[in-house]
């Protein structure tokens, strides 16, 4: 099927009061794994690479591997760069035939933060490309950026309001109290901060760090205007859990495919369930 934008499945999403699932890879068998729960549950994906994943993987084997299993799905795939700080990071991404730039200026003064983005935004939606933007900072470790939770600070719905009027972003994301990483105790998101913004703001809405909050929690969030829901964490657990299984019960295996084919059915069986929470699934 191919590539397609963010706003071209978060459109649907919205018409469908559903959220698309934004899953991080960072090889093979990450990818493999999102696109073969995408097709089993007939959903579209976002497929999404960190900073830290193009610095592992180089941003050249991400694009191509990922552009390889678009065009094979049978499925809606958007090729999206998750946490880009870096203006020129997001235009080697655009270079490279990336769907969806991510400019995370959350750390930036308001204004300078709108100024970059708009930048951004103008580039990026003279090559077909959609725009994600963040106002509020998301608690917690994404590769190597780091956000201690006395750091961070939950969403300003009316600052979110003049982000988007001043920007022309196609998706915010917000910060109502969800973290990067594995949590410690279970995470409390702010709903009534979460229903102001989506009351200001009429574009969707994106849930950072939501690996490890309880399904009706994302169900509540997704009736309040998220459409786009990230995870990572949880995808990271199951594949090296089971891993370290195989590790362990065939220690003189040395055929590495054997011990990541069972890692990668993990993975891919945590992508089809948190797909079937989003409401995505047969939406393809």
């Amino acid at each position: 099927m191919g590539l397609v934008t963010l706003t071209e499945v978060l459109q649907r999403a919205e018409a469908g009061g559903y959220a698309v699932g934004a899953f991080n890879c960072h090889n093979l068998e990450f990818i493999q794994a999102i696109i073969s729960a995408a097709e089993a549950e007939k959903a579209p994906v976002i497929i999404q690479a960190s900073q830290g994943a193009l610095q592992y993987a180089g941003l050249g084997y991400i694009t191509s591997m990922v552009k390889a299993a678009a065009e094979a799905a049978a499925v809606p795939v958007v090729l999206h760069l998750d946490h880009g700080t870096d203006f020129q990071q997001v235009i080697r991404c655009l270079r490279q035939g990336f769907t969806s730039v991510m400019f995370d200026g959350s750390r930036l003064p308001l204004s300078e933060n709108i100024e970059i983005t708009r930048k951004i935004v103008d580039i990026a939606h003279a090559a077909g490309v959609s725009v994600e933007g963040e106002l509020g900072r998301i608690a917690g470790t994404e590769d190597h950026i780091q956000v201690a939770a006395s750091e961070s600070f939950y969403t300003d719905p009316g600052e979110a309001q003049r982000f988007v009027a001043e920007t022309g972003i196609d998706a915010l994301a917000v910060a109502v109290g969800t973290a990067h990483g594995v949590y410690r105790g279970e995470p409390h998101l702010d709903f009534k901060r979460l229903q102001k913004i989506r009351e200001l703001v009429s574009l969707p809405l994106v849930l950072h760090g939501s690996s490890g909050v309880p399904d009706e929690a994302i169900r509540k969030a997704i009736s309040l205007g998220v459409r786009k829901i990230n995870i990572d964490t949880d995808i990271r657990l199951a594949f090296v859990g089971k891993l370290r299984e195989e590790l362990a019960s065939r220690p003189h295996e040395i055929d590495p495919r054997k011990l990541l084919a069972p890692a990668r059915e993990a993975a891919r069986e945590v992508i089809r369930h948190k797909m079937r929470v989003f409401g995505c699934s047969g939406r393809a």
